[in-house]
């Protein structure tokens, strides 16, 4: 296939800033495997040990506006370089944490750091590719960074267990923070002759441009799809799905390093395959959301109700890979981000659809910590059954709070098209949708 020279210098950015995210996947779920360790080398109990990922990700759904911020403000290139020296920081910074404290800090660098990744990317993937192709490169830069997660998972383990905790997080942290030097070099926020002046905002015109972003239905539809999809497989990944399968389950920790390599597999080949779906049929976008959250809904019921708590290997496979399909929909959020804001406006937006996903883990990992220090005097299958109904409960909620916005979206474009705007989707009215204004 021949390709243009734009389009090859484009591909080339992109994938340089994809490596940046791949590591910034990487060291966000890296406590997933090491959660245990952790806890001897800190001294943690759950609620404790639940406080580093609610910590980390609190900071990154905290950063996600002012990140957009930046990035519509400086670019892309310089946020991307900043956010992999403080990720490098972060993680040197925890690979010689001795104290709980300490570990916290570090944790909270590298939340800051990891928070300023994804939404630069999808800018630079904005500002070089055509609107058409954003769904599709979004997926696929997902996909990718989910390679991440993949190391996170049985290769890290093995890793901590041949040369230990600190020397693992110290040689990854170091190659992070150098890997700055590539982005600053080589990344680009714009094609040729395509460069934006940049003019200092008053802080009002800031706020009033986040204002902007949120009262947009596409923007709120986004949030709560992202809200909705990836807080449960990234809350598995993250640090409860090994504690889960060793401690309620009864697996070895290298077979639950591997089981949750299945929620990466997942989205590894899901991401593309969602993402070549909603580019030729956008109209299918919100349906494929939903139908994924009643059948994540599904899987929770058997995993939560299985009669005697074991869930066989089979099952557990079947339903890991089931849910894994929620960061793929997670993209589709951006998509809503990028359609229905203008591009001077997509890096906030996008921070904004953002945010959603995390404030979900940040508020369910929080929960399942505090629900299983309270059933402390409970078996682990017991205990683990009772607080991940968190999860159902979260789930509820996003599916009601997207059905509502899906609604209200519809509603705009149906209204902007009467007014003989163009509109990014082409619709037809269905019996449910609202009434016209």
């Amino acid at each position: 296939m021949q390709y243009s020279r734009q389009t090859r210098r484009a591909l080339i950015i992109w994938a340089v800033a994809v490596l940046v995210y791949l590591a910034a996947v990487f060291h966000r779920t890296s406590l997933g495997v090491a959660s245990i360790e952790a806890t001897s080398r800190f001294g943690l109990g759950p609620a404790a040990l639940g406080t580093f990922t609610v910590l980390q990700v609190g900071v990154y759904a905290l950063m996600q506006i002012p990140t957009g911020l930046l990035v519509d403000r400086y670019g892309a290139r310089r946020v991307l370089t900043v956010a992999a020296l403080l990720m490098g920081l972060g993680q040197l910074l925890f690979a010689f944490a001795s104290s709980y404290p300490l570990g916290l800090l570090a944790r909270a660098v590298l939340g800051v750091g990891d928070a300023m990744t994804f939404v630069s990317v999808l800018r630079l993937v904005a500002a070089h590719f055509p609107a058409r192709r954003y769904a599709a490169f979004a997926s696929f830069t997902a996909a990718l960074g989910a390679l991440g997660n993949l190391i996170s998972t049985l290769p890290l383990s093995v890793l901590l267990d041949g040369v230990g905790w600190t020397t693992t997080f110290a040689v990854t942290g170091a190659a992070t923070a150098l890997y700055a030097v590539v982005l600053a070099l080589r990344v680009r926020d714009h094609a040729p002759g395509m460069e934006v002046r940049r003019e200092p905002e008053s802080l009002r015109v800031v706020l009033g441009q986040v204002r902007q972003a949120w009262r947009t239905p596409g923007t709120r539809l986004g949030f709560w799809v992202h809200f909705s999809t990836m807080f449960a497989p990234a809350m598995l990944g993250l640090l409860w799905g090994f504690p889960y399968l060793v401690q309620a389950q009864g697996l070895s920790e290298p077979a639950a390093g591997s089981m949750l390599a299945v929620l990466v597999l997942g989205a590894i080949f899901g991401g593309p395959a969602i993402g070549t779906v909603i580019s030729r049929w956008p109209e299918c976008r919100t349906p494929l959301v939903v139908s994924y959250l009643v059948t994540a809904l599904a899987v929770w019921a058997v995993l939560l109700g299985w009669p005697s708590g074991r869930v066989p290997a089979a099952i557990l496979v079947v339903g890991f890979a089931l849910l894994s399909l929620g960061g793929p929909a997670s993209t589709i959020g951006f998509a809503l981000a990028r359609d229905y804001n203008p591009l001077r406006r997509v890096g906030t937006a996008t921070g904004v659809v953002n945010v959603g996903g995390f404030v979900a883990i940040t508020g369910s990992a929080l929960a399942i910590g505090l629900l299983l220090s309270a059933f402390g005097s409970f078996t682990p299958q017991t205990a683990f059954r009772l607080a991940l109904l968190s999860v159902v409960a979260v789930l509820l909620l996003g599916l009601w709070r997207t059905s509502v916005w899906w609604r209200r979206a519809r509603a705009a474009v149906f209204d902007a098209a009467a007014r003989g705007e163009d509109v990014p989707v082409q619709i037809r009215r269905r019996a449910w949708d609202l009434a016209p204004a």
